[in-house]
């Protein structure tokens, strides 16, 4: 095959690719690889052109024995890190065989699977200290505290309280996983928001009475009707709501309010607010990007404390998601916090 016809062929390639002569030289380059390596690299000994090792072992094994092998490349797009499978594939040229390398991005397949192993590892993590504690207990009211009445009651009443976190954890993450199987399909069934809000601070207020905290409701004159799923949309106030109750100690009310439909810049159509604003201790900046990731607490000591399983913002931006909403929060140490969904009303 002439030159200029392989040429051509990398250059059409959807994918990155590379091919080097038997001199050891890089003849052709298509535009996906000078993206990802940074240069063009025509001409250039591969050694300069690829530099990492484990790319540079598979090519020179393979101009060895012309076998077909297969590596990674690591590359970065912006601030992200990229992972690519890369063949080398000997290719037989009129001057000898040479190597292609071609680029195929598995950074989504890897990213998935690292997301699988930590969901796996935070899971037994949050179960094994309830666990432990229960064996423990278990233990003792079989050996120690068989006959002693008041070490029994307090025992059983932690291990109520601990078996009652497990059982949460268990719930949080059959609803996690049922918004993520319908993520996909918008929810258009008519729902009265105000109704719903009303009756979610309704719910909540005993909870908020035991936190020595109002909650003051500001809702439109007329009822705000939005598509969406009903229990899923009770689920995200709920889930706002006690989380301001938790976490707003000390700040004296809770501010919910609902707005009336109108223009909204962030989704582009007709839209209405729900904020649930507390004024307790805040949340630092650096912490606001990773409220919504599942098992990421700010204090996990405190979280713990309260009945937190760490998943309830994350079921939230899910469900937000599902209804094609937004969720923004706004927060500084010493001035509490402010969650608001935006959710279409079209």
């Amino acid at each position: 095959m002439a030159m200029t016809d392989v040429g051509a062929l990398v250059a059409a390639y959807p994918s990155p690719a590379v091919l080097i002569t038997s001199d050891r030289r890089v003849m052709a380059v298509n535009e996906g690889a000078e993206t990802l390596l940074g240069h063009e690299g025509l001409g250039r000994h591969y050694i300069t052109a690829l530099r990492q090792p484990d790319v540079l072992d598979v090519v020179e094994q393979t101009f060895g024995d012309a076998k077909r092998r297969v590596t990674r490349y690591l590359g970065t797009e912006g601030r992200r890190d990229t992972t690519w499978r890369v063949t080398a594939s000997p290719v037989p040229l009129s001057g000898g065989t040479g190597v292609l390398l071609t680029f195929e991005d598995v950074t989504a397949v890897e990213e998935a699977g690292q997301i699988r192993r930590d969901f796996v590892a935070n899971v037994s993590h949050e179960l094994r200290t309830p666990l432990t504690a229960l064996l423990g207990f278990v233990e003792t009211l079989r050996g120690p505290a068989r006959d002693d009445a008041a070490a029994r009651d307090r025992f059983l009443g932690i291990m109520e309280r601990e078996a009652g976190r497990m059982a949460r954890l268990v719930e949080d993450l059959l609803s996690l996983s049922r918004v993520e199987e319908n993520e996909r399909m918008r929810p258009t069934d008519p729902v009265r928001l105000s109704d719903l809000v009303s009756d979610a601070v309704e719910t909540m207020r005993l909870m908020a009475d035991e936190a020595e905290l109002a909650i003051e409701l500001h809702l439109p004159e007329r009822g705000v009707t939005v598509p969406g799923d009903e229990g899923q949309l009770r689920q995200v106030f709920s889930n706002l709501l006690e989380n301001a109750i938790k976490y707003g100690r000390g700040g004296g009310r809770i501010e919910l309010r609902l707005t009336e439909p109108a223009f909204e810049p962030r989704l582009r159509v007709q839209g209405v607010r729900l904020s649930v604003r507390d004024h307790g201790e805040g949340i630092a900046s650096h912490h606001i990007a990773r409220l919504t990731e599942r098992f990421y607490r700010v204090d996990a000591h405190r979280s713990r404390q309260v009945g937190g399983t760490g998943l309830g913002l994350a079921i939230v931006k899910h469900i937000v998601n599902r209804h094609r909403g937004r969720l923004r929060v706004e927060s500084a140490p010493g001035k509490g916090s402010e969650f608001t969904v935006i959710l279409p009303s079209d």
